[in-house]
């Protein structure tokens, strides 16, 4: 039999008439001829409230039995999934992270696959079986201890399970209809897209898209999986929301196909900083050590400065997660009290955002940053960092001109027209 994988988010599961819902989604496919695995994560707002009652038990929690406290909200999914599945006389079973087993590393609540052995799934579709519902987020770890994959770890679960039963397809359920060119709340010019490739929509994920974990996508692009992002709320068919696909499913793509938004970000500064070799990696080394995720990186121009600073001294600017912000300035001051850098000061912008044009088909078109420089300079849009790759230029300006940027770029690239 062809197989599907099919995943339903917390939206989509977030009481018994919406599992219902979903579950005749699931009928539906299997009256198609497809075995299929579901993979589904817990209620919506069920893990924020498990976390919050470890929190309050035990503010340094033991990361082992956190893991075990916020993995059962998929439980409770998945063993309801399967019976409502078996009252519409669907043959399905329940499977919890260790039951299949899905393998993974040893680390607490961001753990990672090792592999999924197919054996003990397979048999029961051996048997008869048409529905495998799999508990999505947790896994085994190595000491036999249930772990968790991290925040969003459900849509990661479902792109594994494809990869590993050569599923046709990973069709990824959501509370919307398939990815737009940009945030329809920002401007209704939006337009859902038909198909888009595996490298835009990692960029756009990781540039603030909430559609997908960024991390599922990462994998569906190593395993070729073949991800469609659809609503639980509407009939769907096998037209139906946005195919992730690679690039040569893709006819022709236009220059640019999405614009990106992210609200949540800071610019820190370190003025007249000593421009010596290895300097870069003094500064970035013990942020990296702190967890700190570094996005844009500039370096101004060295400059000599005879009096207070012999030799060549710089500016470096780079741009970080807001609620990383504090983890940040201890890691530099850290740094400078060891005597590994030296900087007159410490700047922090906590009023900024990013924005980001992508798009695969700048890789053979020229004037893509000249045409979105102009027209943010057209709303008079100060430029704070330029970022660029191969198929993405991100800039950092004030927080309160995104909208506004957004808007902008969506126009001047045409989005709105398919």
């Amino acid at each position: 039999m062809p197989l599907l994988v099919m995943k339903f988010g917390g939206t989509s599961v977030a009481d018994l008439d919406r599992i219902r819902n979903a579950a005749l989604k699931v009928q539906r496919e299997v009256e198609r001829g497809y075995d299929v695995i579901v993979i589904v994560s817990a209620m919506s707002g069920k893990t924020n409230e498990l976390v919050g009652w470890v929190e309050q038990t035990s503010p340094l929690f033991d990361a082992r039995e956190y893991d075990a406290v916020v993995s059962s909200g998929e439980n409770v999914t998945a063993g309801l999934m399967a019976l409502t599945l078996q009252e519409m006389g669907v043959p399905a079973r329940s499977w919890q992270g260790w039951q299949v087993p899905i393998n993974t590393t040893a680390q607490h609540s961001s753990a990672r696959f090792v592999d999924i052995p197919r054996t003990n799934i397979d048999t029961k579709f051996a048997e008869g079986f048409k529905v495998a519902v799999v508990a999505g987020f947790q896994g085994l770890g190595p000491d036999g201890r249930i772990t968790t994959l991290g925040r969003g770890g459900s849509d990661t679960t479902a792109v594994a399970f494809a990869a590993a039963f050569a599923a046709e397809r990973c069709d990824i359920y959501t509370d919307v209809d398939g990815v737009y060119t940009t945030d329809p709340r920002i401007t209704t010019k939006a337009r859902k897209l038909d198909k888009i490739a595996f490298e835009e929509m990692l960029e756009l994920a990781s540039l603030g898209a909430k559609v997908l974990q960024t991390r599922s996508v990462e994998l569906a692009m190593r395993y070729k999986v073949r991800l469609r992002v659809l609503s639980s709320f509407e009939d769907t068919d096998e037209n139906s929301g946005t195919l992730i696909c690679d690039e040569e499913e893709i006819m022709e793509s236009k220059v640019v196909n999405g614009v990106a938004s992210s609200r949540d970000e800071a610019k820190i500064t370190l003025v007249t900083v000593e421009d010596r070799p290895g300097i870069s990696a003094a500064i970035f080394a013990p942020l990296a050590e702190a967890g700190v995720n570094v996005d844009m990186i500039v370096q101004n121009i060295s400059e000599k400065d005879y009096d207070d600073h012999p030799g060549s001294v710089t500016d470096m600017t780079f741009s970080v997660p807001i609620n990383q912000v504090e983890r940040a300035k201890r890691a530099m001051e850290e740094a400078m009290a060891a005597g590994h850098i030296a900087y007159d000061e410490l700047v922090v912008d906590t009023e900024v955002a990013k924005v980001s044009v992508v798009g695969i088909g700048m890789r053979s078109h020229a004037g893509v940053a000249a045409k979105m420089f102009k027209a943010l300079a057209d709303e008079n849009v100060n430029i704070k960092v330029i970022s660029t790759s191969e198929i993405k230029i991100s800039v950092l300006i004030d927080r309160k001109y995104m909208e506004l940027a957004v808007q902008a770029l969506h126009d001047a690239f045409g989005l709105e027209a398919a």
